[in-house]
């Protein structure tokens, strides 16, 4: 399992890659699967969608260093939770690569994707007026591609349904890094809220974003 970045943010929490470049069996192989998740994954019908599920699993599995059974979750919101850990849980995969954050005291949230320069022909739909019209925001294909891992990280941050990209998130403007922290303000139902939001180009053209609190 060759993972590509791994990350001690601090001494509660955890980022990891991997690059997905095992068979399903080889995947199967390293998880203890209940019944129901044999029947999930038998719907997946094979493909990239049934290697993104067993990859981040068995990613989460090395992470916490068991032998133990993970039951892992969704909730009604489609968040992710470990029935038998005390830790906050984020998953994210994109082709070839998983990405998996935890921690022990604080809500987490992780994004990866794979750049495309038609990003372009959809940024108004993630991004606000007045975050296009920053003059110092920038709208490389990188740049954007910041924008959308970081809303994305922070919507699962917050677990819940309902919170908008467009409307309830504004990035700050930023200056493009290979890796690099903005700052994004969010709009809970309970309060207005800043985050510290990173984030990391790989030299294989990924954007990743994450972020905790």
């Amino acid at each position: 399992m060759p993972i590509v970045f791994n990350k001690h943010i601090d001494d509660q929490t955890i980022l990891s890659v991997w690059k997905i470049e095992e068979t399903e069996a080889q995947l199967i192989s390293g998880l203890q699967l209940k019944q129901h998740e044999l029947d999930f994954i038998s719907s997946l019908n094979n493909g990239k969608r049934l290697l993104h599920w067993l990859s981040t699993r068995l990613l989460l599995r090395t992470m916490l260093k068991t032998t133990e059974y993970i039951d892992c979750r969704m909730d009604d919101h489609g968040k992710p939770y470990l029935v038998n850990f005390d830790y906050e849980i984020s998953l994210s995969h994109s082709y070839d690569y998983a990405a998996v954050m935890i921690s022990r005291d604080k809500k987490v949230g992780v994004d990866i994707e794979l750049m495309k320069d038609k990003i372009h022909k959809i940024e108004h739909k993630f991004l606000s007026v007045g975050e296009l019209e920053q003059k110092t925001l920038d709208r490389s294909t990188a740049g954007l591609y910041v924008c959308w891992c970081v809303k994305e990280a922070i919507y699962k941050w917050n677990g819940r349904k309902g919170l908008e990209l467009k409307k309830d998130m504004f990035i700050q403007a930023f200056a493009l890094q290979e890796n690099g922290v903005l700052r994004a303000f969010v709009d809970l139902p309970e309060e207005k809220k800043e985050l510290s939001a990173s984030y990391f180009r790989t030299e294989d053209g990924y954007m990743l974003g994450y972020v905790m609190a």
